[in-house]
């Protein structure tokens, strides 16, 4: 039954493109929470999600293309859509978008970290290429444009994670209005998990920091409007009926997918970490041993979930 479960006949896409859209989807959450943490609470270099992001926005998107690349049958085709762009292309504007989303994301870090940058470039060049500290200083000008850019870059990146599986017109379920929406919220609750996953990890910040408390603001409303949408994505299946009825109530009306969905998405990923948070309370839940099982189930959840969307609305053909 397990091994049926990852094979249909109509199957275009498969496993390693649910870990991409996974990855893109932590990528343009972590960038989204790290510009309104500088932008609301002025935030710098020294905090632990802005950090964080620093790893994870930009290597989740070059992690993400290289598994796509090789997961390509002809992966130089890929290469070739990077510099000859086809604007009724989905792929082909999606690279686009990244390369202009890498583009801004880096020269924003640039400005976040530019006292880091220079003080590691006097330690390893002296004075060569002394002329990156001014170019960073002349970026830094333009922060406030730079900032709201790299939001609606970053909103795009995580709503284009759904619109890539959208636009595969002959699967009702995928081919649904609401999962760029669905995707792009899920993936702002990737960004709060992860970013924190890794602040309180790796860079030891504490539970009640004012970057872990910032991100956390946004758990419980994400994860309502995630539950809104998820609703709404199986409404607009229901009342779309034949197929589209048919495709929904293949994937959550029983049989393996049903069940990913039920106890991985909705339970493990969702009711679990809201429950535990709530048994624990405000102190123990932000210890970060704590933090990291929550954080860590949370993330297992929004892999089900592109794991669930993809194979499940695969099950069903106009």
């Amino acid at each position: 039954m397990w091994h049926d479960a990852f094979h249909f006949e109509s199957l275009v896409w498969d496993g390693p493109i649910a870990i991409y859209l996974f990855l893109l989807g932590i990528s343009a959450g972590s960038c989204t929470l790290s510009v309104l943490l500088r932008l609301r609470k002025g935030a710098g270099s020294e905090s632990g999600i802005i950090k964080a992001t620093a790893i994870l926005a930009p290597l989740s998107v070059i992690l993400g293309l290289m598994l796509l690349i090789h997961h390509l049958a002809r992966p130089w085709t890929f290469w070739k859509l990077m510099f000859h762009y086809q604007f009724d292309s989905v792929m082909s504007m999606g690279v686009m978008l990244f390369q202009v989303y890498m583009a801004v994301l880096f020269a924003w870090l640039g400005v976040v970290f530019r006292a880091e940058i220079e003080g590691l470039r006097r330690k390893l060049l002296g004075d060569k290429l002394a002329f990156v500290d001014g170019l960073i200083a002349l970026v830094g000008r333009f922060e406030r444009l730079l900032a709201p850019v790299l939001l609606v870059l970053a909103a795009l990146l995580g709503a284009y994670t759904g619109f890539l599986l959208s636009a595969l017109i002959s699967y009702p379920m995928l081919h649904n209005p609401v999962l760029p929406v669905l995707f792009l919220i899920s993936g702002v609750s990737s960004g709060v998990a992860s970013t924190t996953l890794l602040a309180v990890t790796l860079f030891k910040e504490d539970g009640h920091s004012q970057g872990v408390s910032f991100v956390h603001r946004f758990e419980r409303p994400v994860v309502t409007l995630e539950l809104l949408l998820l609703a709404s994505f199986f409404g607009v299946l229901y009342a779309a009926g034949g197929q589209s009825e048919v495709a929904m109530q293949a994937a959550i009306s029983g049989g393996f997918w049903s069940n990913v969905f039920w106890f991985g998405v909705i339970g493990v990923g969702i009711l679990l970490p809201q429950l535990l948070s709530l048994v624990a309370g405000k102190e123990k839940a932000h210890r970060p041993s704590y933090l990291v099982l929550l954080c860590s189930l949370s993330l297992l959840g929004i892999l089900m979930l592109r794991y669930f969307i993809l194979y499940a609305g695969q099950m069903t053909l106009v």
